[in-house]
């Protein structure tokens, strides 16, 4: 019968089943006697047993089995579901004891060792697929409790969105998946660093490779520090290559965190690790490809001068690359305006786009060349459909490196300053053989001649799945392009209307006017009706605040003066207040839809602070005859923290939709005036309390069965664009000049996420 646990040198390369690639080869090497901190590893069959004991095992199967894998959301969900049935499972008791006695055995009588747990699926680091990455790793794990959530943890992420995604994609049985933890001690490492026994850019065979940097060793991956990149003759054994890089961070344990921490400002351009230690590498390099009779990608350590292996896995990245690159050659280009390390064969010219963050992704466009400080996970998608790559930072073993040999496009690292000398648009060459970046080129790409306009009418015949609505005002502008080719308005306001009459609604009831005040309101509103057909246009009704109503004629004599007009006498409760100017302007919706024939206009409700102002305000309109159907939808904004936390009470009153006004829900959710110069600078949608509340909106609104939009300016934005759609937002209305390139964005995001 398979055992729970096992010591690394009781299992070998031939164990992926029960101990998964990664802890056979960690078995293998310990067997074999190379440098491999000592470690043990709880098995597959472990794993296994607790989903069965616990009855997760069927929950798994059924849950994966309705994933819509062109729905990220739909992904997302099952994801959150199996790992919180996984955390939430009790750990089966003699398991958990078993686990303690090794840990004891391996730190001895009186020790707690830190050590580093692992993931380790029973289908990874093979050499036809790598999983690096795919699941969680946590390193200077202490104590047996913070051992037990670690492998727990480990465990849940098997079901991570990227690895459930990545078995799809490369056909691996989710179920028949498993994953071990191989619990290994902690080398505090002085420098770590990457060993590839062939050079992975040229799969040049007669060297070896090696990128080094101070402390531990995940800075390297993740591409945030540019490692030292020494080149070892696999024929005489000598050092042919040395190149020396500043480094200003390193990470380290420090307390019961790793934390990143400076360097030394002396020790910065210092080589990271010595020849002799070069030399020591190198020979445990050639070894282990010997061993393995197969190019080996290894990860290496140095504590106190002793040489680790942590970890080595086949190279996957070998062969001919089916390159976008074009067959030119940069010799006529002049000088480069940047230079760094060639990290992926190939050569290409196009536009230049900047990407600070992931969250940036979805402004990236195909073929465009992907600039960046450096790259993780996150930017995959985007480095799928760029034609080369530019990092400030980061070796030729980083992430950025890494996957764009996977992709076959080239790719320059360790520029320093890319993200700085390029700006958007610019047309530059990238020589991803000589780690040159070139001004100019003729660009295979996007054309450079093409304008704005051509540019904008080729993005308005897109179909998206996402409606692209447009906020308009005034009536003039109603049947202009391109807000015309919206899919609808998803924010007509009412306000420049009501100053376009010009008097105060008040007055004009005073003055016997309410019909003339109807008409006139009626008449604007028909006009944009007529624009947009048979597209629903959403008419936000008035939200002037007492100070702006204050200057239309006759304003001064029915509006008090507020200290805080924001937070004022507005919205619905002045409906409620003054239900005789509401009705004015419900009198003049129902002209339009029952007299004029645009049954395309519905009502938004703004600042509605409480359920019980919305249920009093649907009153009013009810009783003026007009009744929520299939033509005629009742939405409400959300801009009040009160609208995000008690949603579901405002949704019970009975809405058809709710649209998020990013503008004074940020400024509530923060407690700043974004027109208030002292403190503008902490206005910011894209802050992560923002975040959160679009998030939990728009994913309320969609288990409930109502529609969601963002309207404003922040729905453009690529952050809260990409948030809203991986929960399933039904619109986004901007202003008509970004309607283009919204579409076109969420065209591509629409595509990341669901194809």
């Amino acid at each position: 019968m398979p055992k729970n646990v096992v010591w690394f040198s009781e299992v070998d390369k031939e164990d992926i089943a029960l101990v998964g690639g990664k802890g056979a080869n960690l078995g293998e090497m310990a067997k074999s006697g190379f440098p491999v901190p000592d470690g043990f590893i709880v098995t597959a069959y472990a794993y296994f047993n607790f989903i069965k004991s616990n009855g997760i095992d069927k929950k798994v199967s059924n849950l994966i089995s309705t994933i819509n894998f062109n729905d990220s959301n739909s992904l997302k969900q099952v994801s959150v579901h199996i790992k919180k049935e996984i955390m939430d499972a009790p750990f089966p008791n003699d398991l958990k004891l078993e686990i303690y006695n090794f840990y004891k055995k391996l730190g001895g009588t009186f020790r707690e060792p830190l050590v580093a747990v692992r993931s380790s699926a029973t289908a990874e680091d093979l050499p036809g697929a790598s999983f690096a990455g795919q699941q969680e790793t946590y390193l200077n794990v202490k104590g047996d409790t913070n051992l037990i959530l670690s492998v727990k943890k480990c465990w849940a992420s098997l079901f991570e969105e990227r690895a459930i995604f990545y078995r799809h994609e490369n056909k691996f049985d989710h179920v028949k998946v498993g994953i071990a933890v191989p619990v290994q001690e902690m080398v505090e490492s002085d420098s770590s660093g990457v060993m590839f026994t062939i050079d992975p850019v040229t799969n040049d065979k007669t060297k070896i490779v090696i990128e080094a940097i101070w402390g531990l060793g995940e800075l390297i991956v993740q591409g945030k520090v540019t490692p030292d990149h020494f080149e070892v003759s696999k024929d005489n054994g000598k050092i042919e290559f040395k190149q020396i890089n500043q480094q200003k961070i390193k990470l380290v344990k420090k307390g019961g965190e790793n934390k990143e921490v400076s360097v030394g400002i002396f020790k910065q351009k210092n080589q990271k690790i010595t020849d002799q230690e070069i030399l020591k590498l190198f020979e445990e390099g050639k070894k282990l490809e010997k061993h393995y009779f197969f190019p080996q990608d290894i990860e290496w350590a140095i504590e106190k001068g002793k040489v680790y292996i942590i970890q080595t896995r086949p190279i996957t990245t070998m062969g001919e690359k089916d390159t976008k690159s074009q067959k030119i050659s940069t010799s006529s280009l002049g000088t480069p305006i940047l230079k760094g390390d060639g990290a992926s064969f190939g050569i290409v010219t196009g536009h230049v786009r900047i990407l600070k963050s992931p969250g940036q992704i979805s402004t990236l466009v195909k073929d465009e060349i992907l600039v960046a400080p450096q790259t993780n996970p996150d930017f995959v998608p985007a480095m799928k459909i760029a034609s080369a790559i530019v990092t400030d930072f980061g070796g030729r073993t980083s992430h950025a490196a890494i996957v764009s040999r996977e992709i076959g496009i080239p790719a320059v690292v360790g520029t320093e300053k890319a993200t700085t000398i390029l700006k958007n648009g610019d047309v530059v060459t990238v020589n991803g053989e000589t780690g040159e970046v070139f001004k100019g080129g003729k660009s295979s790409t996007n054309e450079a001649t093409t304008s704005d306009t051509e540019y904008n009418k080729d993005y308005l015949e897109i179909e998206t799945a996402t409606k692209v609505y447009v906020n308009l005002a005034e009536p003039e502008f109603a049947n202009k392009q391109p807000g015309r080719s919206a899919d609808g308005i998803g924010l007509l306001r009412a306000e420049f209307m009501i100053a376009g009459i010009g008097v105060h609604p008040k007055k004009m009831i005073r003055d016997g006017k309410k019909h003339e005040y109807i008409q006139k309101l009626a008449d604007n509103l028909e006009i944009f009706c007529n624009a947009f057909n048979s597209k629903p246009v959403v008419y936000r009704a008035t939200d002037f605040k007492t100070n702006e109503y204050r200057n239309l004629t006759g304003g001064r004599e029915f509006e008090p003066q507020e200290p805080n007009p924001m937070l004022g006498f507005r919205g619905a409760y002045r409906y409620i207040s003054d239900k005789d100017v509401f009705k004015l302007e419900l009198s003049a919706i129902k002209e339009v839809r029952n007299k004029r024939g645009c049954d395309n206009l519905w009502l938004m409700l703004p600042f509605v602070r409480t359920p019980k102002e919305l249920e009093l305000v649907k009153k009013i309109i009810t009783d003026e005859g007009l009744i929520r159907s299939q033509s005629f939808k009742l939405w409400m904004m959300v801009e009040i923290p009160s609208n995000v936390i008690l949603l579901d009470d405002f949704i019970d009153v009975g809405i058809d939709g709710v649209s998020i006004g990013t503008n004074d829900l940020t400024m509530l959710i923060l407690g700043t005036d974004r027109d208030n110069s002292e403190v503008a600078t902490e206005f910011n949608e894209r802050n992560k309390a923002v975040l959160l509340s679009i998030e939990k909106v728009i994913k309320t609104a969609k288990k409930r069965g109502i529609t969601s939009s963002i309207c404003g300016q922040a729905a453009s934005y690529s952050e809260i664009m990409e948030v809203a759609i991986r929960c399933g937002v039904t619109s986004l209305s901007v202003s008509s000049d970004l309607v283009p390139i919204t579409r076109k964005h969420v065209s591509d995001l629409e595509k990341k996420l669901f194809s």
